[in-house]
């Protein structure tokens, strides 16, 4: 018998098509998985659709609906979980199921840069990629949530969109991809398995903003975001994690009265680290009880504080406890 897998199906641009007011996504599951006859010499493909929407208008109702369905498809039976998805958001719900889930079996997602329409469009070269690496024996057991894409396949909490339009689109910062599939097979590059300690949680109702900090940043943004009872916030930083002064001192505030706040940095590589003085400065952040995001970008410390949130609630030590 062969590979079970189970393609959920979302939307974005490998399923989308011109229209009068600009492409939308408009292709089903089936529409994909038929295009790409190949997927038969490495698995049964089952196809479920979850949503028919473009990733930058993605909503957790659909991302937590996908977790469900990757979920209830484990449960099922299948090997393997793909998700076709767009890109613009991807990593965001690739990362989210990867805190969400804690499956045997691997989740992949996928999509494209380029319509079904378009010359040399990528999307099913991408699919077939996903599929591949779905059943692989090295990721028999192991689960994880991955994205693969150009032949790549990168772990949820490591990948991030790096070109707007080139076909090899995605990257892990200061990490490899965990394989490359080629003709010939799979080449591993980095151990199978998730990156991501489990949240119990799969659906989150917490509102968290993201304030950044830039040349002359004060802290009219974090006020609003107080104002508007958000549930916590993530201050993405510079460099090592450092904020103006006016933004360190409003966070620190906050931190020190027991509201959540995780400070990033918005370098695509490396982690903060607690170095400078001054209201601002990382070390002062760090005294002040602002929460350390590690490596982290703001767009995925979001999505763990608000997961975090929903499992632990207000519980300040457990939610410092799982950022470490």
């Amino acid at each position: 018998m062969p590979p079970q897998v189970t393609v959920l199906s979302t939307g974005g641009t490998i399923a989308s098509t011109d229209g009068e007011g600009g492409a939308t996504p408009s292709k089903r599951g089936a529409a994909l998985v038929d295009a790409v006859p190949e997927l038969g010499e490495y698995a049964e493909v089952e196809v479920r659709d979850v949503a028919l929407r473009p990733s930058f208008d993605m909503d957790f109702e659909t991302v937590a609906a996908t977790a469900h369905a990757a979920r209830d498809a484990a449960v099922d039976g299948a090997d393997g979980v793909v998700v076709t998805h767009g890109t613009d958001t991807m990593e965001e719900s690739a990362y989210y199921l990867d805190l969400a889930l804690d499956l045997d079996v691997p989740v992949v997602f996928t999509g494209a840069q380029r319509r079904p329409n378009e010359v040399s469009a990528d999307g099913p070269s991408n699919l077939l990629t996903a599929v591949r690496a779905a059943v692989d024996e090295s990721f028999t057991g192991r689960g994880g949530v991955y994205v693969a894409f150009d032949e790549q396949l990168h772990a949820a909490r490591d990948a991030t969109k790096i070109h707007t339009s080139d076909l090899d689109a995605f990257a892990s910062p200061d990490a490899s991809p965990v394989a490359r599939f080629t003709r010939e097979g799979t080449r591993l590059l980095r151990e199978p398995g998730s990156r991501s300690a489990s949240v119990d949680a799969i659906e989150s109702s917490k509102d968290v903003a993201v304030v950044q900090s830039y040349i002359g940043a004060d802290d009219r943004q974090l006020r609003s975001v107080v104002e508007a009872e958000a549930d916590g916030v993530v201050l993405e930083g510079t460099g090592l994690g450092n904020a103006t002064n006016a933004l360190g001192e409003a966070a620190g505030s906050l931190a020190e009265d027991g509201y959540p706040v995780v400070v990033t940095t918005r370098c695509q590589g490396g982690a903060v680290a607690p170095v400078y003085g001054s209201p601002g400065g990382g070390e002062t952040l760090r005294d002040r009880r602002v929460i350390d995001g590690s490596d982290l970008p703001a767009h995925k410390a979001r999505i763990k504080l608000m997961l975090v949130l929903e499992s632990v609630g207000d519980d300040l030590a457990a939610i410092r406890a799982a950022f470490e």
